[in-house]
């Protein structure tokens, strides 16, 4: 079974750390991106989250968010899937949301990547 704890990265080398998963499926971390809007340094930026516990041989399904709030006005929803393979390595897949302040109404359309 698939364990979200731990330390993650992915493709673009950017690191999460998930603490250990409460028995309620809440869990909490640390997510340091190296990807920003600004181009400049990255922070580490706390995230919380929660997981669906899969039932008899299911892979379990998980949401979390991030509040960048040290160094960009946005905060990302992540959802996704945590698998293993049959070599036993665990592996996440998900889908971000990202969402950023506008100054106004008018601007909101580009505020959603």
């Amino acid at each position: 079974q698939c364990q979200l704890s731990g330390l993650w990265q992915n493709e673009q080398d950017s690191l999460m750390e998930i603490s250990s998963v409460r028995d309620d499926g809440g869990f909490h971390g640390k997510y340091l991106t190296r990807v920003t809007l600004t181009g400049g340094c990255a922070y580490i930026s706390p995230l919380k989250g929660a997981q669906q516990q899969p039932g008899e041989g299911g892979w379990p399904t998980f949401a979390f968010t991030v509040c960048w709030d040290k160094f960009s006005n946005a905060t990302t929803a992540f959802a996704g899937q945590c698998f293993v393979d049959t070599g036993g390595k665990e592996t996440l897949t998900t889908m971000w949301l990202l969402r950023e302040a506008v100054g106004s109404l008018e601007e909101d359309w580009k505020a959603t990547r």
